[in-house]
């Protein structure tokens, strides 16, 4: 037990020392114009457009549509309306999930760590960005429930929620919303949802990117392009 929680220890060190250096080596890349930035997932249809006389496609990609349910602290709380210009990082679980719920839910919370504003760092990026972790049994996860259990990692509730709700709205919105492969369903008695995917979710609603939530390399992979996120969202602000 103490050499799993050294290890968890010495991961969660890792991603939030890293961090800082992704700020600096992604700035570096970025002001010469030469960064990747994590592509768009769900292409809805491809237009026709005309530009300078010259006939272009311009790509269409989904736009995650908002849904509203309970946080942990009893609130009714939108997502498309309440967290409107943030980049969202969304996940699913239970509370009575012994084996992997507790890991992504840990993995997560060094994301929210390295991600937490600190007045000795330029880079304060805790109100640019906020995680969201949905119930797939909503009906036992009460939202006191939901608090019990975040408050056991620690979470800093003005950033991280857990929500609770209508079970048919949640399971539409991982499926048809997220486009996660979960199987088919209708969200009710007999379906449910088990998936250690973290997704994420840019400021304007487009999927950005899938990441295996028990894997720190994945981890890590998430907080650089949040970061990139965060950055392409400024540079298109100085240009406006």
């Amino acid at each position: 037990m103490s050499k799993k929680i050294h290890t968890s220890f010495i991961l969660g060190l890792a991603v939030a020392f890293l961090l800082p250096l992704s700020f600096y080596m992604i700035a570096k890349v970025f002001s010469k114009d030469t960064i990747h930035l994590p592509k768009r997932y769900g292409v809805e249809r491809v237009d026709k457009i005309t530009v300078g006389g010259k006939e272009e496609t311009d790509t269409i990609y989904h736009k995650v549509a908002d849904i509203r349910l309970t946080n942990q602290l009893g609130n009714s709380v939108s997502l498309n309306e309440e967290l409107a210009g943030r980049i969202m990082v969304v996940n699913f679980f239970f509370v009575n999930c012994s084996s992997v719920c507790p890991k992504l839910t840990g993995n997560i919370g060094m994301l929210q760590k390295a991600f937490r504003r600190n007045t000795k760092m330029e880079h304060g990026l805790d109100n640019s960005v906020h995680f969201v972790s949905m119930s797939v049994d909503p009906v036992a996860d009460t939202f006191q429930a939901l608090r019990q259990y975040a408050d056991r990692f620690g979470v800093n509730h003005d950033h991280w929620w857990f929500l609770t709700g209508d079970k048919q709205q949640i399971y539409s919105y991982a499926r048809n919303e997220l486009k996660l492969a979960t199987g088919p369903g209708d969200g009710g008695a007999d379906d449910f949802i088990h998936s250690e995917k973290l997704v994420l979710i840019d400021a304007h609603r487009n999927i950005r990117g899938y990441y295996d939530g028990l894997d720190t390399v994945e981890i890590k992979r998430c907080a650089d392009d949040i970061v990139l996120l965060t950055m392409e969202k400024d540079k298109k602000s100085k240009r406006k």
